[in-house]
Formats: structure tokens, sequence, C-alpha cells
């Protein structure tokens, strides 16, 4: 496959945003022939839209099913292909390789590869992803390259005020008080921690036929479990936001996660606040739905 054969989706075109992003967009093309070259892959057309990562379909040599992945060289993505191989395939798609070069990781394709989002049934889907998170979970090794969740949190402890102030105080102002506070009395008193997905939602779990409902897609860090719902509990948002109950859907939500993973509730309620906020108070932006989302949170 020839570089000019190789299409950059438009979904990916916001990244001309972003420091480096343009450098990468143009590196592309080379970057997924070069892959396609050594790793002898017959890949298809990128999946439409994009987000972040240039994804397609592809097959091995020997016909094997597969996933080109290439991701942007943000920090979020650093560590993904190093949780994917450390469960090793244990409730997550398989990595058949990875160049940390190029950023390009060979992923095993989930077929027939639904999202848990297909599942209408909340309750279900929500029962069917505490499984898959009780098969994620395992302590890291001695050699773990993941950030911790105390570290992490500390760091939005002091930042949080700081982009509130940036971005014009958007919400009220006791929210981000619980959320800072949050941040100290939680990191400071986790429980047991194991290699935490962090952006664990139905988007993020797909249906692998045999081999059952695999994640796709972590930001890992290592925390308690209680942290690793966050996603999870503000999923479906466009849904659950223009919904006539949202408080009721995540106080529902957040009642039975804990229940079903044995964890307490109080701890899943504050992680999910701190990283609602966290995620949706960034550096460059605000990102509405995920502070109302927290609002929410703080309301169960």
């Amino acid at each position: 496959m020839s570089e000019n054969a190789i299409p950059v989706p438009q979904g990916l075109r916001w990244l001309t945003g972003l420091p480096g992003g343009n450098a990468w967009l143009s590196k592309v093309p080379r970057l997924v022939a070069g892959c396609v070259r050594d790793w002898r892959l017959t890949v298809h057309a990128p999946i439409h839209p994009g987000s972040v990562s240039w994804v397609a379909p592809a097959e091995l040599p020997d016909g094997t099913p597969a996933v080109l992945k290439l991701s942007f060289p943000d920090r979020e993505s650093e560590h993904e292909a190093a949780a994917l191989s450390f469960w090793a395939g244990r409730g997550a798609a398989r990595l058949f390789a990875y160049d940390s070069a190029r950023r390009a990781m060979l992923l095993e394709r989930c077929e027939p590869g639904a999202p848990l989002w297909d599942v209408a049934d909340e309750d279900a889907a929500n029962r069917l992803a505490a499984g898959v998170l009780q098969r994620l979970w395992r302590p890291p090794g001695a050699a773990s390259p993941f950030r911790p969740l105390a570290a992490v949190a500390s760091h939005w402890e002091r930042e949080l005020p700081r982009r509130y102030s940036r971005h014009g105080r958007p919400f009220g102002r006791r929210l981000l008080d619980e959320a800072v506070s949050l941040c100290g009395e939680l990191a400071g008193s986790q429980a047991e921690l194991v290699v935490c997905h962090q952006d664990f939602h139905g988007g993020n779990v797909l249906a692998g036929g045999e081999r059952g409902w695999l994640a796709i897609d972590p930001k890992p860090l290592v925390g308690e479990r209680a942290f690793d719902l966050a996603s999870l509990l503000r999923d479906r948002r466009d849904a659950l936001l223009s919904g006539p109950t949202p408080v009721r859907v995540v106080r529902r939500r957040l009642d039975l996660l804990s229940s079903e993973l044995s964890l307490e509730r109080g701890r899943v309620r504050g992680w999910s606040i701190v990283h609602a906020l966290a995620w949706g108070l960034t550096e460059e932006d605000v990102y509405l739905p995920n502070i109302a989302c927290a609002e929410l949170l703080a309301a169960c």
C-alpha cells in the first residue's frame, strides 16, 4: 500500500489545534505504510469518523483478522499497549505487536464487535461491564510503567482550581471545592491497587464472540477499583442528560455497580465526581456534559 493511497479521516482533523497535531497528521500515511510493510499486513479503509487514533481493520499474513491502530502521541495513550500486554487477552483485546517509535499497535479484531452500548437494558449492560472489570483488575507487577492514581489525583487537586479561574468559573464553587477535597481524601486512603482501565464505558467494551465482552482503548493508571467506575457512571451521556430523571438514573447505576463489585459506594461516587470534573475542566476547554455529570453525581 502506497502512502498516497492511505486516507486520514476528517474526524482526526481537530488534532490540528493541539501542539504537534499537524505534524503527526502529515506523518500518518507514512507511518501506516511502514506498518503494512514491516508487519506484512493487508489493511482496509480506516474507521470513520476517527477521534484521536488512526484505526483500520487488517489481516495478518496468515489471514488472521486484526486491527491496526496508530495513536496520537499524547500522555493518555502512552501506556495503552503496556496495559493490553499486561492483561494478555484476559478481559481485553489481545495485543499482537507494538511499534513504540510509530506508536502503532496490531490488535485482535473483536468479532462481531458490537459495543456494549447495543445492549438496550442498561442494568444488564452494567452487570456485563462489571464482569469484564472483574477480569481486568489485577495488581501491577513490580516494574509497572503505569502512573499511580495518587500522583494524578494530587495533580488534579492543584490544577482544578487554576483551571476553574482560567475558564471564568463556569460552574458553582461548591462542586469544585468538593472535588478538590475528595482528591486528597481518597488518594491517601486507597484500598488494594490494581491496573485500572480509566476510560471504561460501553463504547470501549466490544462483543468478542466466544471470548466474551472485551475492553479496548485503556488509559491505564494504578489505583483502587472504586476509581475505575467513573466513566461508566456517566455513560450513555446524551440520553442521560436529556432524560427526565437523570439523578435517579445515576443513583441506580451507582447502587447497582457498587453492589455487583462489592465496592464502597461513597468511594465510587467520590472518584466519579473527581474524574468527571478533571476530564470536563481541561487545560484547553470546558466540556459541559462532563460538568453536568459531576453535578448529578454530587446529588447522589
